[in-house]
């Protein structure tokens, strides 16, 4: 069961995605030429995508692997092309919808399936792997740490996800972005002391059998995430 403040974060990005930034979203996601700002988060992004499929085999065949946060998908296609059937959830009914309006056919036996909800639902059943790529960055460390443990009781084998290092360039950047018109602003990012945030949740007793791996920060000027991975030993 969500406690009032993540449902109300939640709706919160809902709806800045599906009401407010939707067109913007969609240029990022594209190939579009877009603004010097957007090109270093695209920049980041592309990097990032490419820091989280390196912690995954080539051969993914067999696997269940749940994308929380999928976006306009393009992790999950390629986590389907390697062999993986793979559920993408996204808060953002109208992301989704551009997503599956664009979906390729998947190579190797894998698939995908992109839908809108909550990508902490149960419902969603169990996996193998997950990955979360700047989803969590919206959420505060409290709930960060929850959604992390209720993934990982459904998860077999490992998780990875970004969080947003408090460091001082992304507070700066915070702050100058709160200068731009206000429907370009995307819902804030929530920076966490990210070793202590993974300190305690392994320390938790219903994460016992998982280890975590060697981060990767990435910083491409206005984007800046810390990819994590935890496996099970």
């Amino acid at each position: 069961m969500h406690d009032a403040a993540y449902i109300k974060r939640r709706d919160e990005i809902q709806h800045y995605f599906d009401r407010t930034a939707l067109e913007a979203w969609k240029r990022l996601t594209s190939t579009e030429k877009v603004s010097g700002v957007r090109a270093t988060v695209r920049a980041g992004r592309e990097a990032m995508r490419a820091e989280i499929l390196r912690r995954f085999p080539q051969d993914l065949s067999g696997w269940r692997i749940l994308d929380a946060g999928c976006g306009a998908g393009p992790l999950a296609i390629e986590l389907a092309h390697r062999g993986a059937h793979v559920l993408g959830v996204d808060l953002s009914p109208q992301m989704v919808s551009h997503a599956n309006e664009a979906l390729p056919e998947i190579r190797n036996g894998g698939s995908v399936r992109l839908i809108a909800g909550d990508m902490l639902a149960p419902e969603h059943g169990e996996f193998d792997g997950v990955v979360s790529m700047d989803a969590l960055i919206h959420y505060d460390a409290r709930a960060a740490e929850a959604a992390i443990a209720g993934l990982a009781r459904r998860t077999g084998r490992k998780m990875v996800f970004t969080l947003a290092p408090r460091t001082r360039p992304l507070v700066v950047m915070q702050a100058v972005g709160k200068l731009f018109p206000r429907g370009d602003r995307s819902p804030a990012i929530q920076p966490v002391a990210i070793n202590r945030l993974i300190a305690e949740t392994l320390a938790r007793s219903d994460m016992e059998g998982w280890r975590g791996h060697a981060p990767a920060r990435i910083s491409r000027g206005f984007y800046i995430s810390e990819a994590q991975e935890l496996a099970r030993s």
